[in-house]
């Protein structure tokens, strides 16, 4: 996609706001994550992520944290759900051996 295509499908007026966006010299206003995630074909949650550490509000991100807990992904939703339904349910507690089962996934 052109970065005229992605501002105009995230509702942005003035393409160039992407190219301020990643020079750093504008912020993503945190209501706009939603639809330049869309645009993006990008996890919303993980963008929010980064436009609220990038924020002037240092305490932000801590806050939000303090609030909701960590943000997941989407992907980590799909993770999240397997284990449920592998473990039927029983929250199964994180041993060395499930570490170490996991680990091995991502060859750590």
């Amino acid at each position: 996609k052109s970065q005229a295509q992605i501002a105009d499908e995230a509702g942005f007026v003035n393409p160039n706001i992407l190219s301020m966006l990643k020079a750093g010299k504008s912020k993503l206003p945190l209501d706009r994550v939603p639809a330049l995630a869309a645009a993006l074909d990008c996890d919303p949650s993980r963008l929010f992520r980064m436009a609220v550490a990038q924020s002037a509000y240092r305490t932000t991100g801590a806050v939000i944290d303090e609030i909701f807990g960590t943000i997941v992904s989407r992907n980590e939703v799909i993770w999240l759900k397997e284990l449920r339904e592998a473990s039927e349910n029983k929250d199964p507690a994180l041993t060395s051996r499930s570490r170490a089962a996991l680990r091995g996934i991502f060859g750590k």
